[in-house]
Parts: C-alpha cells; structure tokens; sequence
C-alpha cells in the first residue's frame, strides 16, 4: 500500500501504477442487500434459479453499480491517503463496463494516477481504474476517477 500525505508526494507517483487491492468475493447476499438498497430486483440480479436456466451467464451478476460502489473500499487498500481534512468524489470519466461480474466471482481494483492539478490548494486526482476479475481476460469494467483532497498543509 502507499501512503501520500500532501499534493507533493501525490504528484510524485503520476503516471504510474499506485497498487493493487485484495481480492473481494462477490456474494448473492450483496447482491440482494445492493438490490433492497438501490430497489433493482430486476431477476438476473436477485433470482439465482432463473439466472441458471435463462440468463446467458448460468447465474446471477452482480448490478455494475455494485462494482462500482466498492470503489472507496477497495481504493483505501490501494492507497493511504493522509494528512486531509476532507476528500470528495468529484467524478468518474470515460467509465466502461466490459463484462458481467457472476456471484461469488473475486474483484480486484488496479489503479493508477492519470492525472493531478493543484486548484488554489484543492488537490484533484485522477485516478485510473480496473476492476479486475479473478480468472478472466476482460476486466469488470475500467474508466477514471476524480477525488477532490483539501491537505492539512
């Protein structure tokens, strides 16, 4: 894991790769607390007998949204951001979802620091990302990300 504690030590790293998280296992349970949470029940999600015999995948996926709501979790075991009084998600850019995520499939984010601007003191990182999927040639999905860090100093 790397730690960055000011614009300096976050600029330092452009272009390159910051690291990799752990693998996270996708399973029916999230899938179903993401469906109640966000009232998408739509059957390839939720209906693991159905998804078997009629879905393409022979089993339930997870929603894209709920890869991409693991984001911050997995984006913390990449990078140990420090010494901020507060971060913001400003955005996601050019965000393509290249293949179905099936239940207890693991996911692993790669991230890289595409780009960094200094506005009056606000730190903007942008920041590359695939979601990778055990055992599979296609990620999850790959695009960029944009936090907003106000440092300490």
């Amino acid at each position: 894991m790397i730690t960055i504690n000011n614009h300096a030590e976050f600029e330092s790293h452009l272009g390159a790769e910051l690291g990799t998280s752990d693998w996270h296992t996708i399973t029916q349970q999230q899938i179903d607390q993401f469906a109640t949470a966000t009232l998408d029940h739509q059957w390839i999600h939720t209906d693991p007998e159905r998804a078997a015999t009629e879905s393409p995948f022979k089993a339930t996926i997870a929603h894209g949204y709920l890869t991409l709501s693991l984001l911050p979790y997995l984006w913390a075991q990449v990078a140990n951001v420090q010494n901020f009084k507060m971060q913001i998600n400003y955005g996601i850019e050019n965000l393509r979802f290249a293949q179905a995520v099936t239940v207890d499939s693991r996911v692993r984010l790669v991230a890289k620091l595409n780009a960094i601007a200094n506005l009056r003191g606000v730190t903007k990182a942008t920041i590359g990302v695939t979601l990778e999927i055990e055992d599979q040639k296609k990620p999850a999905y790959t695009g960029d990300v944009v936090f907003l860090y106000h440092f300490n100093s």
